[in-house]
């Protein structure tokens, strides 16, 4: 079988840059390919990936990363993600979990959420179906927030979920609604 014939994947990793600590795929032929899977945000001629779609697509081999004309490799952007954001390797271990599920994951839209994931083969067609929160076993969030969050996301009809890392690294999801007394 020839690689890429007619309705065969291009299986060749995507090649990115870091540039001002955004990752941006270069392969601009591509990018089609790239939201259909729902990765990346188009801004301009750029397509910028999130840390964790890109710490992603590294550990799946699907992504080749430079800065300055040197590979960069999975623990070495793991390294600044995390400098950047305390909560980068939580966002990682759960959109990791999540994809690997069938689920397309897609940045939060305010409420406090993190992620937002849709139903295999819905996206970008319908919106998604759940909004994600992420905690560490054995971190504590205020349940005022989480409240009010659960409440917003309900009169839009999105049902919420929260993903707690076990210590292993284990993710567990539980959903939330609200209960009237």
């Amino acid at each position: 079988m020839q690689e890429g014939g007619p309705g065969e994947e291009d299986i060749r990793p995507y090649s990115a840059v870091i540039e001002d600590g955004t990752v941006r795929v270069v392969d601009r032929e591509r990018f089609g390919e790239l939201e259909e899977s729902g990765y990346g945000t188009r801004e301009g001629r750029h397509l910028s990936l999130r840390d964790y779609e890109a710490l992603y697509l590294l550990y799946a081999g699907k992504l080749e990363l430079t800065e300055s004309g040197k590979k960069v490799g999975f623990d070495k952007l793991a390294e600044l993600s995390q400098k950047r954001s305390g909560d980068s390797w939580t966002k990682f271990i759960i959109y990791r979990d999540l994809r690997s599920r069938g689920y397309v994951v897609r940045e939060g839209f305010g409420f406090g959420t993190d992620l937002r994931a849709y139903e295999r083969g819905d996206y970008p067609k319908k919106p998604a179906k759940y909004v994600v929160f992420a905690l560490d076993e054995g971190i504590e969030k205020g349940m005022s927030e989480l409240q009010q969050s659960v409440k917003e996301m309900a009169k839009m009809g999105k049902e919420a979920i929260i993903a707690v890392i076990e210590r292993r690294g284990e993710v567990i999801y539980y959903k939330v609604s609200r209960a009237r007394f």
